[in-house]
């Protein structure tokens, strides 16, 4: 059958997947929009995506590519610009003498195949995939080559060899095209790829971009030293800081759509280093179904957030979660009968329902004042956004113990070790134990990429890690392109949750150690980090060096 005398629709009505009324529909509302036929399909429910690729596939002979386990190698994508790809959600994956296999969202667009032609000189022969594949692979391939075309473009704006030249105390030069398409291209970047972080590091003759991706730093590419105080500058107008100070380390935030960035500078001996955290709003987990508790911890955490007073504190280092499961917390007590207030620095997402002040420190806006303020407001419940000093410790727990449930997080490793950091902090222990509901101490670890899974047997090493005797098959990812080579893909939460009973509270009232009272909540049942990722480990969810790591130096 001839590709370019048949029509999509024609061919799921020969099959039998929609009907002669439902194409008409659709074709009627095409007419109203830009959007594809198969996309109006898929919207409607008429059918899915596998679907469509099956009936092109064994009707028309086109093949169908997965390509998060298809190797592509990365000169062919460059063979066509990244808009061409993006305008019609393809990217060439393989060529061969004359001809370029080219993997298409629609192998049925004419237009598409006929603007690659001229583009490439080459035959083309279509294949299918998935939009959302097509999408990763674009990122993949494409997203280093829009920041090297915009350093390009910003070399032949000036045309000189030294950008001292430039004068970047002066907003008009540093705000021009050319530098504020260099910036925008690695943040889009840096968000195309999930990236938590992004780190700008001088160095002697180079100046470094990474992304840190599932909680590891990648390196992205190299770029000249020459741009480094010009894209330093840019970055300092987006966060609204002073261009001119460069001795000493400056914060700023940038608030725009979905995308929150937090900005941090700070002096090196090459120069100045800039740090972008990235929160995307709008992949945000809200649901403590997914945040991957156990079905023990599940039960305890619903357990602890029905009471109806007292502290809750979820605890671990920075990036491990902490906040995502205080808003999954605040979404299961958010009701028209409570008054739920809290106080964030920054406020990460926006909930129907709750009142959000945000800390402004230059106003005189602190945790510690705005949580006196607060309690003045008649609250049923508050979150605190990070318990980091005495003030808010002693405001917060007091709160707790007349009548407000208070949810809050701590820098602390363990859960145990938070009780004694409170103490240190200046809380009377009589206050902690009879303020203490729970404590959630979080890590995060990487999971095993699915698309290139594999079993392994586990060695006497790997046994004695996991305190096993029996030989059982372990998991790991082989590397592919879905997980960029790494043989991971994606994030999980790990927990210990300790139930501040009266074992517990005892102990915190006669100043036990550490060491006692993390004794005292495991023989209480406490599942500990180390075995909630173990269990991961076994299910095929993670890896065993990702226990050792988390695990490290916590039992």
């Amino acid at each position: 059958m001839n590709i370019k005398q048949k029509h999509l629709g024609d061919l799921l009505v020969e099959s039998e997947l929609i009907t002669k009324a439902q194409l008409k529909k659709v074709l009627h509302l095409q007419k109203c929009t830009t959007k594809k036929l198969a996309e109006i399909l898929i919207d409607e429910n008429f059918v899915d995506e596998d679907q469509i690729i099956e009936v092109l596939e064994f009707q028309l002979g086109i093949p169908h590519l997965d390509l998060e386990k298809y190797f592509i190698s990365s000169e062919v994508p460059r063979l066509i610009s990244e808009s061409l790809a993006r305008r019609h959600m393809l990217i060439p994956v393989k060529k061969d003498r004359g001809n370029l296999v080219v993997a298409m969202s629609d192998p049925l667009n004419i237009f598409a195949i006929d603007d690659i032609k001229i583009a490439t000189n080459l035959e083309v022969q279509p294949a299918i995939s998935t939009k959302e594949s097509i999408e990763n692979a674009i990122n993949r391939f494409y997203g280093s080559e829009s920041v090297k075309n915009a350093i390009e473009a910003f070399n032949r704006e000036y045309q000189i060899s030294n950008l001292e030249e430039i004068d970047i105390e002066n907003t008009s030069d540093i705000s021009n095209a050319p530098m504020v398409k260099l910036v925008n291209s690695f943040i889009n970047q840096a968000v195309k790829l999930n990236a938590s972080d992004i780190h700008l590091e001088p160095y002697e003759k180079k100046l470094r971009l990474r992304f840190r991706i599932d909680g590891d730093l990648k390196e992205i590419m190299s770029i000249d030293k020459m741009v480094h105080k010009a894209i330093i500058s840019r970055i300092k107008i987006l966060g609204n800081m002073d261009i001119a100070e460069k001795r000493i380390p400056q914060d700023g935030r940038v608030d725009k759509g979905n995308i929150d960035m937090r900005i941090s500078i700070l002096p090196t001996v090459y120069g100045e280093k800039a740090v972008i955290r990235l929160l995307d709003r709008s992949k945000f987990v809200f649901s403590k179904d997914k945040l991957g508790f156990t079905e023990h911890n599940l039960r305890i955490f619903n357990e602890i957030i029905k009471s109806p007073y007292g502290i809750i504190l979820v605890t671990g280092p920075t990036g491990s979660g902490k906040t995502t499961t205080l808003y999954a917390a605040l979404k299961e007590l958010n009701s028209t009968k409570r008054n739920v207030i809290t106080i964030e620095d920054p406020v990460e997402y926006r909930l129907d329902g709750i009142n959000q002040v945000q800390v402004n420190n230059k106003a005189g806006l602190t945790f510690a004042s705005g949580l006196k303020s607060i309690l003045r407001q008649d609250p049923d419940i508050v979150m605190v956004g990070e318990i980091r000093d005495e003030e808010t410790a002693v405001i917060a727990t007091r709160a707790a113990i007349t009548g407000h449930l208070v949810l809050s997080t701590m820098h602390t490793n363990c859960t145990a070790s938070t009780v004694t950091r409170l103490t240190d902090m200046g809380i009377e222990p009589y206050l902690v134990s009879a303020s203490v509901v729970g404590i959630i101490a979080q890590r995060l670890i990487k999971k095993v990429c699915p698309d290139c899974k594999e079993t392994f047997k586990a060695t006497s090493i790997d046994k004695k890690i996991l305190n096993i005797r029996e030989d059982i098959l372990l998991y790991r990812g082989k590397g592919c392109n879905a997980c960029n080579k790494t043989g991971y893909k994606g994030r999980q939460a790990v927990q210990e949750i300790m139930i501040a009973d009266e074992s517990i509270r005892s102990l915190i009232d006669k100043k036990a150690n550490i060491d006692k009272i993390r004794k005292i909540a495991l023989e209480n049942h406490m599942t500990s980090l180390k075995e909630n990722c173990k269990e991961l480990v076994i299910n095929g969810i993670t890896t065993i060096e990702e226990l050792t790591r988390i695990a490290y130096g916590l039992e």
